[in-house]
């Protein structure tokens, strides 16, 4: 069998001190895995195996050294029972992660498919979140202690120090560290349940891919029952009312790129709450015969509707641009068809969508009167406001274009009040 012990290499350091390092023998043959710290010969005692009293952070590095040492000597005796012809090499291996096991060298293997895939807005909210978590994960000093009060007050042992390096493995992405993390988020980045909701899903996804591929065990995996359990909480979708649309129709503007945004907003209500991508990338071509037919760009399905009396008004707006080059019907995406890369593309997509709610919420709502938060997302929640209860679900299904009557069900139920009213009414009113 394996035999591990804690030694001090021969070779020095510049300075003096010597690295220390686990040594695995097996079969005379000796492979070592280095710890990261390096002492004076003074400072350390062979034969037990630790560091002296004498040495100022003695307490601390013993107890690091000792859990190595029996994590070691675990895996060690685990790979002896399995393959009792496991080489030392084999068993460091085993031991020290490689790249593969290591969990931000495996999110970053992830994130690069994401934006290979042309998937920019999934690339986008996941990089800033996981950067968020290595920031953590590796953090400062400083988080740590001022964590550890909270920590211990939810029974929970704060990691000490650092991982040490630019990654952790996944094994130490455990129950106790997520939990630490929500605290974090919520206590120094004061963000709410929703966030933090985001936050877990991004690691999620990275443990999800990993294990799919067998990079690592399953048994590592920190969510689900009696472990970590992400939970969405509900958000609240309001719409305009019926009156707020007649001020946007009615509103005038001087800046003509007021007025473009107030008319995408109207085209987005007009058609069903179509999504505010899909209405600034509408082309001329996309209008036969008094119909729009288009593609949706969140789930591909074909759409094909009748064009409203009140859409075409404002379409005949912008017929003197019809000749342009690109096509589109308006210009917030002008000269996007000579963009081939899909990620380039949905990255201008994104920056022209923010560009519109700026507008919205800047110019468009104070100058039609509007006081709630008015932006494109918006046009789409005023539509199943008003639709209400008044359109059968199935027809909501087939103008939302949802897969699943429950998505819509779902969705419809945030902007359905009557029967909840109509009670209150009967016993307050």
């Amino acid at each position: 069998m394996a035999t591990v012990k804690i030694v001090l290499r021969k070779k020095a350091n510049k300075d003096g001190t010597f690295p220390l390092a686990l040594r695995i023998t097996k079969d005379r043959k000796a492979s070592f895995i280095h710890l990261g710290y390096h002492l004076s010969e003074t400072a350390w005692d062979a034969a037990t195996q630790r560091v002296r009293k004498t040495h100022p952070n003695a307490a601390r590095l013993n107890n690091f050294l000792m859990k190595k040492l029996s994590e070691a000597n675990d895996t060690a005796l685990e790979l002896a029972t399995q393959q009792s012809e496991a080489s030392s090499r084999t068993i460091k291996r085993k031991i020290r992660p490689t790249a593969d096991t290591m969990f931000f060298a495996r999110a970053d293997i992830v994130l690069q498919r994401l934006k290979d895939a042309g998937n920019f807005n999934v690339w986008r909210s996941r990089t800033s979140e996981l950067r968020t978590f290595k920031e953590f994960a590796l953090g400062t000093r400083a988080i740590w202690d001022e964590l550890a009060p909270r920590a211990r007050a939810m029974r929970h042992t704060p990691i000490q120090g650092v991982f040490g390096g630019q990654d952790v493995p996944f094994q130490r992405i455990d129950v106790s560290l997520l939990t630490q993390f929500k605290v974090y988020l919520k206590a120094r980045r004061g963000v709410g349940n929703r966030t933090v909701a985001n936050y877990l899903i991004a690691i999620q996804s990275i443990f999800s891919q990993a294990i799919k591929e067998g990079v690592i065990d399953r048994k590592y995996y920190p969510f689900g029952t009696d472990k970590i359990q992400i939970k969405i909480p509900p958000s609240q979708k309001i719409g305009l009312t019926k009156e707020d649309v007649e001020k946007l129709e009615a509103a005038a503007f001087v800046n003509p790129e007021h007025a473009e945004a107030r008319d995408l907003w109207l085209i987005s209500f007009t058609f069903a709450g179509i999504r505010a991508a899909d209405v600034l990338k509408l082309r001329w071509s996309d209008f036969k015969d008094g119909r729009l037919h288009y593609v949706m760009n969140k789930n591909e399905k074909p759409v094909s509707l009748k064009a409203p009396e009140k859409a075409l008004r404002i379409l005949a707006r912008y017929e003197a641009l019809k000749e342009r080059p690109d096509g589109f019907v308006f210009s917030f995406l002008a000269g996007l068809e000579e963009v081939e890369d899909a990620f380039v593309l949905k990255e201008r997509i994104l920056t022209a969508v923010k560009k519109c709610d700026r507008l919205l919420a800047k110019h468009v709502a104070p100058a039609a009167g509007i006081e709630g938060k008015l932006t494109m997302h918006i046009a789409r929640h005023t539509f199943a406001t008003l639709a209400g209860d008044k359109i059968p679900i199935q027809m909501l299904q087939k103008l939302y274009r949802h897969s699943d009557i429950k998505t819509t069900l779902g969705y419809q139920a945030n902007f359905i009040h009557k029967d909840a009213d109509d009670a209150l009414d009967k016993v307050v009113g």
